[in-house]
């Protein structure tokens, strides 16, 4: 219980209102302790991407207007908390699509796709191993119908957030409430708590779409997943 009503509030990009109003209406985990609210960061984060389709988090989601920017404008690094609406699209960009990634455990699939993912980020394979195990432990990070969203509870990057996309050899049994197997996988790394939360969002309602599920199914390229991807961020900035 390590957050406060304002701290709540600044992550989510919302009024302290309207987590009072939310806290009224039970919608979101907080507990009592001597007249004040408390929250559990771990608790917060699985209630965003479990809440993807709620419109309360539409806000929190805070698309700008539409503009066009093409891969090279989005491939500069720029500060955390930018350019919201790109935001998945840019984190993309920044890492990779893995194919056909050996294991037939949990463990075995996050050990092999950080031998391949370590290098891009300039860390160490069996740092980010131990960091993202222990995040599993915690609880598993699947989301149901055979998407996982592994991350971390530290922040290691500096100035860009990355995501990169694995798609497991054999789809391998991920802790997922509905007993799915995990056939895509979007390991995250965020450079801040708002971000992060956001893009765990991003990715839940991403995923939510029977459009995208039938895409991830053909494990598509980088190139195909990032116009994919421009196009859906698009497309949400104008409702």
């Amino acid at each position: 219980m390590d957050l406060k009503v304002k701290d709540v509030a600044d992550l989510l990009n919302v009024s302290e209102g309207t987590i009072y109003q939310w806290l009224a209406d039970g919608k979101i985990p907080a507990y009592r302790l001597n007249q004040h609210y408390c929250f559990s960061r771990g608790e917060i984060q699985n209630w965003v991407i479990n809440n993807k389709e709620d419109h309360s988090i539409s806000q929190f989601l805070g698309e700008s207007p539409s503009i066009e920017l093409s891969a090279s404008d989005l491939e500069v690094s720029a500060p955390c908390g930018g350019i919201k609406q790109f935001s998945l699209f840019r984190a993309l960009h920044k890492g990779r699509v893995l194919l056909s990634v050996n294991g037939n455990t949990k463990e075995e699939i996050i050990r092999n796709a950080m031998d391949e993912i370590a290098p891009s980020l300039d860390l160490d394979s069996e740092m980010l191993f131990d960091l993202l195990w222990d995040r599993e432990r915690l609880q598993p990070t699947a989301l149901n119908k055979g998407i996982g969203v592994p991350h971390t509870r530290d922040f290691l990057l500096k100035s860009q957030d990355a995501v990169f996309v694995v798609f497991p050899k054999t789809p391998v049994d991920y802790g997922a409430l509905d007993g799915q197997a995990v056939h895509t996988l979007f390991f995250l790394f965020a450079c801040e708590d708002k971000q992060h939360l956001h893009l765990l969002a991003k990715i839940a309602l991403f995923c939510s779409q029977p459009t995208t599920l039938d895409l991830l199914q053909q494990h598509p390229s980088k190139e195909a997943l990032l116009e994919y991807v421009k196009g859906w961020e698009g497309a949400i900035s104008k409702r």
